[in-house]
């Protein structure tokens, strides 16, 4: 048994190590790289997995929770309060909807009833980790695309719990016929008023006990000082929310997200990202090669029209749905279609729903083998139609509704182009305008562009990586290109364009951190600008200053600092690449910096003194 568990890890790590950077190489996302690999080792291709994957399902489904947990860190609960309007009233309107739809057509094709409300309310489900994982990707979790995503998901965490509790209703056989067969949770069998105050009482012990028991046992193994303790300690949060979820029969995920926000504000908040992302990223790799084992081919080969029929009309309902809450609540043609593409797939939380039907004898064997085939590929085909979407149907309907209107404008050539207007380049664009600087400026948020329109800025949608869009803003007049995009890779393709067919272009670029730099300095832009260095230059100054240093003599230091560090830089970008001697040349580089600063320091005084 230990030998089949180890050679099935050493095939799953295999798989991922070859169709990843395949699928990474082909510009495709690495879900589809995991999926393909699924695919290819499952019991129906190759044979190095077999048909008995349940338990790696449910242990890989823990990278969904995991997830979950790690977007609750980034949201507090002032913010996750505000979005509640938006969560119901998408993710509602989502859910709602597709029930009915996918209820009426099933109906229509001469399915019973309890099987076309039990499978309805599975399709209305989209998968938290495919959408999330390539929302991350592609860096869109800021844009209206990614909050509007993220707010249905949540909703859907939300009620498939009162999903798997209507399904013992929907079953026509006697439920203590049923003992024995497994249940959802251990509290099923109570009156609903104590599985309702059971309910409550687990949301409220993970609000209270992230407060005042899981917050002080972190500091205690803070003190201790031994990092393999916070490891286990960011593990047993994670695993112990998820026991509990599962004990009461709620949404593990859920339970998790709403950890993650009380715990947002804690000192702990970075060390937890830092710890527990290694693990999300693995058990998600294992998620989406484990659904890629599950496509059947035997039960493709004998239904072949029908589940052909049903992957197309599940994706094309959830699609013209989802189209139509994105119009309900008034966003932009571009991130319509983006979240209809997104989310047109059918989620993980199905296989779950799904198996508690067949043992509920809601369906039988082979409605069960269609539908998880069904699920499995359309959580497949989401990350190819994305593709699809991105190379044909945004060009030519998206972008061009979107930017009809500026396009016009956009004509009149500036010598200087912002491209993207964040947090970091609205800064820059308020700064020169408010000096007469006459920029062009782009940014590929279409909601934020409207947003910043209102505020009386004059800014154009678009995706500054394609070249026609560049050359329609006046590139090949204009001297400066600004580059405050938040995203290194992003940054990085731009760049490359750039200097290939506009080499007279003048490059002034953000970088991250010293480490984005390099790779800048690496394919000769000249004008980097890390994005931390000048504050924190001036935030140590401030503090030179509050402690008795002149004033003068102080920003004098703060200027040479920078221009040693930017020397420094530009040095080590070319230094060797094994750590070792990359760390002897930045020590070296660092006690040269001091040793200067501390000379001048003491010439300084000494001056003073005289």
């Amino acid at each position: 048994m230990n030998e089949d568990i180890l050679f099935e890890a050493i095939v799953f790590l295999v798989g991922a190590i070859i169709c990843v950077p395949i699928a990474k190489k082909l510009g495709l996302s690495s879900v589809l790289g995991y999926l393909l690999a699924g695919v290819l080792i499952g019991p129906y291709l190759l044979g190095f997995i077999g048909e008995e994957g349940d338990d790696i399902l449910h242990f890989a489904e823990f990278g969904v929770v995991m997830m979950l947990f790690l977007i609750g860190l980034e949201i507090d609960a002032k913010s996750f309060w505000k979005m509640r309007k938006t969560i119901v009233g998408m993710g509602g309107t989502q859910v709602v909807l597709t029930s009915l739809i996918s209820f009426a057509i099933l109906i229509a094709f001469g399915v019973s009833w309890q099987v076309s409300l039990t499978c309805a309310m599975a399709i209305s489900m989209s998968s938290t980790a495919i959408t999330l994982q390539t929302i991350s990707e592609k860096n869109l979790m800021n844009t209206t695309y990614g909050a509007s995503s993220f707010a249905i998901l949540l909703f859907q965490d939300i009620i498939v719990i009162v999903m798997l509790g209507l399904l013992p209703l929907l079953s026509t056989v006697d439920a203590s016929k049923l003992e024995g067969e497994g249940s959802s949770n251990i509290l099923e069998s109570l009156p609903l008023g104590w599985q309702a105050l059971a309910t409550i009482s687990s949301v409220v012990l993970i609000v209270v006990s992230g407060r005042y028991l899981i917050i002080p046992m972190l500091r205690l193994v803070a003190i201790s000082k031994v990092r393999e303790l916070l490891t286990a300690s960011a593990l047993l949060i994670v695993l112990a929310i998820t026991f509990l979820m599962e004990f009461v029969g709620l949404s593990p995920a859920l339970g998790a997200f709403l950890g993650g926000v009380v715990l947002a504000t804690s000192e702990f908040k970075h060390e937890l990202e830092s710890t527990l992302e290694p693990f999300k990223g693995l058990l998600l790799g294992l998620f989406f090669i484990t659904v890629g084992t599950t496509v059947n081919f035997v039960v493709i080969a004998d239904n072949p029209w029908v589940i052909s029929g049903l992957v197309v009309g599940v994706i094309l309902v959830k699609g013209l749905v989802l189209y139509i809450v994105a119009t309900l609540f008034k966003l932009k043609i571009n991130q319509k279609f983006l979240l209809a593409v997104g989310l047109a797939q059918i989620g993980e939380f199905a296989f779950v729903m799904l198996t508690f039907a067949l043992q509920l004898r809601i369906l039988d064997q082979r409605q069960l083998d269609i539908m998880l085939v069904v699920t499995a590929l359309t959580m497949a085909l989401t990350p190819i139609i994305g593709l699809l979407n991105e190379k044909f149907l945004l060009p030519k309907f998206g972008t061009k509704q979107a930017e009809e209107k500026p396009m016009d404008a956009i004509e009149r050539s500036d010598k200087i182009i912002l491209v993207g207007f964040g947090h970091f380049g609205s800064t820059i664009g308020r700064f020169l305008r408010a000096h007469g600087v006459k920029t062009t400026i782009l940014d590929q948020d279409s909601s934020r562009v409207d947003f910043l329109r209102k505020m009386g800025f004059e800014v154009f949608y678009g995706d500054a990586t394609r070249l026609d869009l560049l050359e329609s803003a006046g590139i090949a007049n204009a001297e400066i290109l600004i580059c405050a995009i938040d995203n290194p890779e992003v940054t990085l393709s731009l760049v490359k364009k750039i200097k290939e067919k506009y080499p007279h272009i003048k490059l002034m670029v953000r970088a991250r951190n010293r480490y984005d730099a390099y790779e800048l300095l690496n394919i000769g832009v000249d004008y980097i600008y890390r994005e931390s260095l000048d504050t924190s230059i001036k935030l140590a100054s401030d503090v030179l200053h509050h402690v008795g240093f002149d004033i003068d003599a102080t920003k004098e230091q703060a200027s040479k600092f920078i221009r040693l560090d930017e020397e420094s830089m530009r040095r080590l970008a070319g230094a060797p690449k094994t750590e070792k001697e990359y760390i002897f040349k930045a020590r070296m580089e660092i006690e040269q910096q001091e040793k200067l600063l501390e000379d001048d320091q003491k010439i300084g005084s000494s001056q003073l003194n005289n």
